[in-house]
C-alpha cells in the first residue's frame, strides 16, 4: 500500500475513518494501517525513521512525514470532501434560523474573507486562503441567501481580476503560488452581473437604514420593508456594518476595472473609487465596537489576533479541504492575517494604487525612472507593482501610446523630428527599445528579484552600447553624399550613444544601492562597496555632464546665434545641477571609503573576519556581474587595494570630503526648489555630511591616541549613506 493510501486512511485521533468515504476499486484494497503505525511509533526513538535499503540523503530531502500537517497533504482533519463538509453542516444555508445570528455570522464571513484575501495578496496560495471558504467552493448553494451570495460573487470576480492583472504583468514568478488556481471555481457563469446583484442588495439595506432613522424620528415607515433581523435595537448598527463592507467590495472591484483600461484612461475614475474605498474602510473599523457588543460575549485571546471584527470564529471555512489543490508539494503552514492587519494592508494598498493613479503619465524617461524608484521606497506589494507595470508597458509602448524609440530620442535630448527617423528600424535600435521596456518591467519587481535581474541586464546594455556604435558607423558608410542627411545621422548617433552609456551606469548605481536595502553588505565590506560606488558615480556624473553639454551645443546651434554673450559663456562654464547632485553622492562615497580604509589601516577595525572567504573573494562575489560587464573599465580588486592601502588619519585630516558635500548641497538646493523629492534627498545628504564631518575630525584627533574609541554606522538619516557614530567604550 502506498504512503498516500496510509496517510489518507489514518486520521488524527488514530481511529480509521469511514471507509465508505473513499470507495475501493478493482486495483485498490483499503486496510487499517493504524496498528502498523502504532507499532512503528513504539519501536522508534526520536530522530529515527523507517526506510528502505535504497534510501539516501537526497531522498530524505523530498520525503513526506506521514501525519505531519505541514508535510502530509493527504492528512484528513475533519472532512474528506466538500460534499461531506456540507452534509455535516459546516456551511449551512441559511446560516442560522435566528435572523440576528444569521446577520452576525454573515458579517463574520465577510471579515474572514477579507483577511484571507490579504493573506493571499501577501503570497499564500488561493486554495488555502480565499477558497478555504466552503460557500465560495459551492457558490450556487448561497443563491437563497441574497446578501451572502452577492458578496461571495463579487469576491470571486475580484480574485479573478487580480489574478489576471498579476498574470499579465508576469511578475508572479517572485510569488509563484499567487496565480495558481488548481481547478478552483474561479470562473463562474453570471459573474459579469455580480455588481448589479450587489447593488440590489445594497439598495435594500440602504432603504432599511433610512427606515431605521425614520423610526427614530417617529416618521411613517414603508409597509413593504422587512427588517434584516429580529432585534430592532440592533437593526441600524447591522445595516451600517453591512453597507460599509458591501460598498468597499463594490468600489474595490471598480478600482481594478478602471485601472485596467488602456492608456491610463481610467485613472481619474479609479482615484474616486479609491477615496470611497478608504472611507468605507474607516467605517468598517468603526463598526468593530458595535459588533463586539452585540452578544456581550468575551472572546478568548487577544482581539487583535482575531480574523473578524466581532472576535468570533467564522462559520464555513476549512483550509484543509483544499490541501491537495494548494500546490504539487506539501501544503504550506500559513497563518491568516488578523482582521485588523488585513484592513491595514488594504489601506496601504489603496494608498499605493492612488500614487500610481496620480502619476502624470510623463513620457520623459528620467522623470519616470525617478518616480518608479521613489514608489518602490514605500515597499509596495505585488498587486500594486503589477498595476504599475501594466500602466507603464502596454502593447510594447510606454503607457500604450508612445513608441520606445520616441521615448529614447526624448531622453537623449534629440529634436522632436528625430522620433520619425528611419533609423528606428535598425535592429540594434529595436533591441535598445526592448531593453528600455525590460528595464521598466524589472524596476516594478520586488527588491531581491530586481537586483538579480538588473545585474544580468547590465551585460545586455554593455553589449548594446557596442552594437549601436557599430550600427551607426555602418549607417554612415551607406549615407548619401548629402551633408544634411549625414549630420542628422551623426547627431542621432552621438546623442543616443551618450544616453546609453549614462543609462548603463545608472543601472549599475541602482544595482549597488539595492544591496543596502537587502542588507547584503556587512560592516567589514563597506569600504569596498563605497569604493566601487564611488567609481560608478564618477562615470555616471561624467556621462551625464557630457550628454548635457552635447544637448546644449545642439540647442545652441539650432538657435543660430552669431555671437556668444557673456551670460551664455557663463552658462556654458557652469556645472549643471543634475551633475552637482551626483557630486554630493561622490563626495560622501569617497569620504566614507577613505575613513573606513584609515580605520582599518591604523587601528585594525572593520577587517574582513572569518576563515572561509578572503577579501578578494568577497569583492568578486559582490561585484562579479559588474566586472563581467566591465563596469567601470579598468576597475579591479588590485586597483581597490592600491587606492585604500595608504589611507591614514593624517591624510584624512588634510582633506574633508564631507565638507565638500555640505558646500555642494547648499549651492544646488535652490535649483531643485520645485522638486520636493530631490530637495528631501539633498536635506538627508546634508545631515549625513554634517554628522560625518564632525565624526571625521574626532577620529583624526583621537583615533591613534585612544584605543577605547569605538566607531559604528547607523542608517538613521539616509538609506545607503550611513551616519558615523564615534564613542568611547
Amino acid at each position: 500500500m502506498s504512503d498516500n493510501a496510509v496517510s489518507e486512511e489514518a486520521s488524527m485521533d488514530g481511529h480509521p475513518p469511514n471507509l465508505a468515504s473513499i470507495p475501493a476499486s478493482d486495483s485498490t484494497i483499503w486496510a487499517d494501517a493504524c496498528p502498523l503505525l502504532h507499532a512503528a511509533c513504539t519501536g522508534l526513538r526520536d530522530g529515527e525513521l523507517i526506510h528502505g535499503d535504497n534510501f539516501n540523503l537526497f531522498a530524505a530531502m523530498s520525503a513526506l512525514e506521514i501525519m505531519d500537517p505541514k508535510m502530509d497533504s493527504g492528512i484528513v482533519r475533519t472532512y474528506y470532501s466538500i460534499d461531506e463538509a456540507i452534509e455535516n453542516g459546516a456551511a449551512p444555508i441559511p446560516i442560522s434560523p435566528d435572523s440576528t445570528i444569521d446577520v452576525q455570522c454573515t458579517i463574520d464571513i465577510m471579515d474572514h474573507l477579507l483577511a484571507c484575501e490579504a493573506a493571499w495578496h501577501k503570497g499564500h496560495s488561493l486554495a488555502q486562503t480565499v477558497f478555504s471558504c466552503i460557500y465560495l467552493l459551492r457558490l450556487d448553494r448561497t443563491a437563497p441567501h441574497a446578501l451572502l451570495h452577492s458578496y461571495c460573487r463579487v469576491t470571486r470576480a475580484t480574485c479573478k481580476a487580480v489574478v489576471s492583472v498579476v498574470s499579465d504583468a508576469r511578475t508572479h514568478e517572485e510569488e509563484d503560488l499567487f496565480t495558481m488556481i488548481y481547478g478552483l471555481p474561479l470562473n463562474g457563469d453570471g459573474d459579469d452581473k455580480c455588481l448589479s446583484m450587489l447593488n440590489a442588495v445594497e439598495e435594500t439595506i440602504s432603504r432599511q437604514l433610512r427606515a431605521c432613522k425614520a423610526a427614530s424620528s417617529k416618521r411613517r415607515l414603508p409597509e413593504d420593508l422587512e427588517p434584516l433581523q429580529s432585534n430592532p435595537n440592533l437593526e441600524e448598527g447591522f445595516c451600517k456594518a453591512l453597507l460599509c463592507r458591501l460598498r468597499f467590495r463594490k468600489h474595490f472591484f471598480h478600482i481594478l476595472a478602471c485601472m485596467k483600461r488602456p492608456q491610463g484612461r481610467g485613472l481619474e475614475s479609479a482615484r474616486k473609487h479609491i477615496a470611497s474605498c478608504t472611507t468605507e474602510l474607516e467605517s468598517i473599523l468603526k463598526s468593530a465596537d458595535f459588533l463586539r457588543s452585540c452578544f456581550g460575549e468575551s472572546c478568548e485571546g487577544d482581539i487583535n489576533d482575531k480574523t473578524t471584527a466581532s472576535g468570533r470564529e467564522p462559520i464555513g471555512f476549512d483550509a484543509m479541504l483544499n490541501s491537495r489543490l494548494s500546490a504539487p508539494m506539501p501544503p504550506r503552514a500559513i497563518k491568516i492575517l488578523s482582521w485588523k492587519k488585513a484592513v491595514e494592508y488594504f489601506v496601504k494598498l489603496l494608498h499605493d494604487l492612488d500614487v500610481i493613479c496620480s502619476h502624470s503619465l510623463d513620457d520623459h524617461l528620467e522623470s519616470l525612472l525617478r518616480f518608479v524608484v521613489q514608489f518602490q521606497k514605500s515597499q509596495p506589494d505585488l498587486v500594486a507593482r503589477s498595476h504599475l507595470q501594466l500602466l507603464l508597458v502596454q502593447d510594447g509602448k510606454l503607457y500604450g501610446r508612445d513608441p520606445f524609440f520616441a521615448v529614447i530620442t526624448k531622453a537623449a535630448a534629440l529634436p522632436e523630428a528625430s522620433k520619425n527617423h528611419d533609423i528606428q528600424k535598425n535592429e540594434s535600435i529595436l533591441q535598445l527599445g526592448m531593453l528600455v521596456m525590460n528595464l521598466l518591467k524589472i524596476l516594478c519587481t520586488n527588491a531581491a528579484w530586481q537586483r538579480r535581474k538588473l545585474g544580468k541586464l547590465l551585460q545586455d546594455w554593455r553589449v548594446i552600447c557596442v552594437q549601436v556604435e557599430l550600427a551607426f558607423r555602418n549607417a554612415f558608410g551607406e549615407v548619401s553624399s548629402s551633408s544634411n542627411d549625414e549630420n542628422v545621422c551623426m547627431k542621432i548617433f552621438q546623442h543616443i550613444l551618450l544616453w546609453v552609456e549614462e543609462q548603463t551606469y545608472w543601472i549599475a548605481f541602482r544595482f549597488l544601492i539595492l544591496g543596502f536595502e537587502l542588507e547584503l553588505y556587512s560592516t567589514s565590506e563597506y569600504c569596498m562597496v563605497y569604493w566601487y560606488l564611488y567609481a560608478v558615480l564618477i562615470k555616471l556624473a561624467e556621462k551625464t555632464h557630457l550628454k548635457m553639454t552635447v544637448s546644449y551645443d545642439t540647442a545652441k546651434r539650432k538657435g543660430k546665434k552669431k555671437k556668444d554673450s557673456p551670460k551664455d559663456l557663463a552658462r556654458e562654464s557652469r556645472i549643471p545641477p543634475a551633475v552637482l547632485f551626483l557630486q554630493c553622492y561622490i563626495c560622501l562615497a569617497e569620504g566614507l571609503t577613505m575613513m573606513l580604509a584609515a580605520l582599518r589601516n591604523e587601528i585594525s577595525v572593520f577587517q574582513s573576519p572569518g576563515p572561509f572567504n578572503t577579501e578578494q573573494e568577497k569583492f568578486a562575489q559582490h561585484f562579479e556581474l559588474l566586472q563581467r560587464a566591465c563596469i567601470p573599465d579598468h576597475v579591479s580588486y588590485p586597483s581597490y587595494k592600491e587606492s585604500t592601502t595608504h589611507a591614514r588619519f593624517s591624510t584624512l585630516a588634510m582633506y574633508n570630503y564631507f565638507k565638500d558635500a555640505q558646500r555642494i548641497v547648499k549651492e544646488v538646493k535652490s535649483s531643485f526648489s520645485n522638486d520636493p523629492d530631490r530637495l528631501s534627498e539633498l536635506r538627508k545628504l546634508e545631515q549625513v555630511a554634517e554628522h560625518n564631518s564632525v565624526a571625521q575630525n574626532l577620529i583624526c584627533r583621537l583615533g591613534a591616541l585612544d584605543p577605547s574609541l569605538k566607531v559604528s554606522f547607523e542608517f538613521s538619516h539616509h538609506p545607503f549613506f550611513p551616519t558615523v557614530v564615534v564613542k568611547r567604550s
